[in-house]
């Protein structure tokens, strides 16, 4: 298990799921304090070099207790203008799993897309570090389409 100084120092003491700040002088018994919330039981035997296990993220206490037993909900911010959007969650894990492109949603305006695929960008190299991701903004059906796309795994 990671201590709670290296997950926090790697993450940039950042909650994974809500994107915000974790402050790590708080107390750990808050709910805006920090916590270590280890996702997957496959993810989590894999050890890097470090000694920090790569399934530990950071999270706020109260995140990771309202995540429990159910798929963890990494919500999508009210700035951006989106239809359909997807579950950012599935979305990471099914692009980790296998590569590919996937449909995230749709925007009305190119300048609205473009905004969607930056903070996508910005957000999923948060939520999953490392992770060879690009999006592309196409027009379609009197909208814009954004996609992520991830190399196939082989």
């Amino acid at each position: 298990m990671s201590t709670l100084d290296e997950v926090g120092d790697r993450d940039g003491w950042r909650c994974w799921l809500c994107d915000e700040p974790v402050d790590r002088d708080m107390s750990v018994n808050d709910g805006r304090g920090p916590s270590v919330d280890t996702r997957g039981a496959a993810a989590a035997k894999a050890k890097k070099n470090s000694g920090v296990d790569p399934a530990d993220r950071l999270a706020h206490r109260a995140c990771n207790t309202r995540k429990g037993a159910v798929a963890a909900v990494v919500p999508w911010p009210e700035r951006l203008f989106v239809s359909d959007p997807a579950s950012l969650t599935g979305v990471a894990e099914r692009l980790a799993r296998k590569g590919g492109r996937e449909v995230v949603a749709r925007c009305p305006s190119r300048s609205d897309a473009d905004e969607t695929a930056a903070w996508l960008v910005d957000r999923f190299s948060r939520l999953t570090p490392g992770m060879p991701l690009t999006a592309s903004v196409e027009p379609g059906g009197g909208q814009f389409v954004v996609a992520l796309e991830v190399p196939r795994r082989r």
